[in-house]
């Protein structure tokens, strides 16, 4: 099996690009219901167990988006809810669930999507990452499962999950490579100096302890002044022996 999936994802042209319903409909339905894929491309992983960095390498396919399945490890005495912390952070909700429906009919819910992003260092504190997370699961069935499917399934506790990093579109890159040009066209230039602070970014206390500048006054008009001196001096002399 192993490599029958090496064999077609080495195809040339081959992406794997599915869609939310795709995604919840097929993929995460079938593997809840118990149904045999053909082909693993989304692959079981506890993903808590490594940093997001490391989760490329660990996945079936991807180049800028990656999938598994994921057990929600829950945490003892936190009243059930799933255990999101790495060794070296963790992922935190940026709101509440979403619903996520049927295109061909709006009014059925295929399952639910909650958006998480990967923080270094430890809950409540921490440093943001561009890693970013979207966990999808089936919603909650009024109907009770068969039991022979409800046996071999426990929906509530697997997931599928999306990892991407936020910053990796083209055009951000593109951007920070110029300024990333930019300043080292600066730094490399001998003759160049850093502009004056501006007043609006200025300290106020600054602007009253350091002292004004003094002017500068161009050379022909020093000459202009000397002169002005002199003929004012002699006129004085003269107007004294008078």
């Amino acid at each position: 099996m192993a490599d029958q999936m090496a064999l077609k994802l080495d195809l040339p042209g081959f992406r794997f690009h599915p869609t939310e319903e795709e995604l919840l409909d097929f993929y995460l339905k079938n593997i809840v219901f118990g149904k045999q894929m053909r082909l693993d491309v989304i692959g079981y992983l506890n993903i808590y167990r490594h940093d997001p960095w490391d989760l490329p390498g660990l996945s079936n396919v991807g180049e800028r988006e990656w999938y598994f399945f994921v057990p929600r490890d829950r945490k003892p005495g936190n009243g059930g809810r799933p255990n999101r912390t790495t060794q070296n952070g963790f992922w935190k909700a940026t709101g509440s669930d979403r619903k996520i429906v049927s295109l061909s009919d709006p009014k059925r819910t295929i399952g639910l999507r909650k958006t998480l992003v990967f923080y270094k260092g430890r809950a409540p504190r921490g440093c943001k990452t561009d890693w970013v997370m979207n966990e999808y699961r089936l919603p909650e069935y009024s109907r009770p499962l068969p039991k022979n499917i409800a046996a071999s399934c426990n929906r509530k506790d697997l997931v599928l999950c999306k990892i991407y990093r936020k910053a990796t579109s083209l055009k951000v890159l593109e951007q920070r490579a110029a300024m990333e040009d930019e300043m080292k066209t600066i730094h490399a230039s001998p003759s160049s100096s850093p502009p004056p602070p501006s007043l609006d970014t200025m300290p106020f206390c600054r602007l009253l302890e350091d002292p004004a500048p003094p002017i500068s006054m161009p050379a022909q008009h020093l000459v202009f002044k000397k002169e002005i001196e002199d003929n004012s001096s002699i006129r004085y002399e003269k107007t004294k022996r008078d």
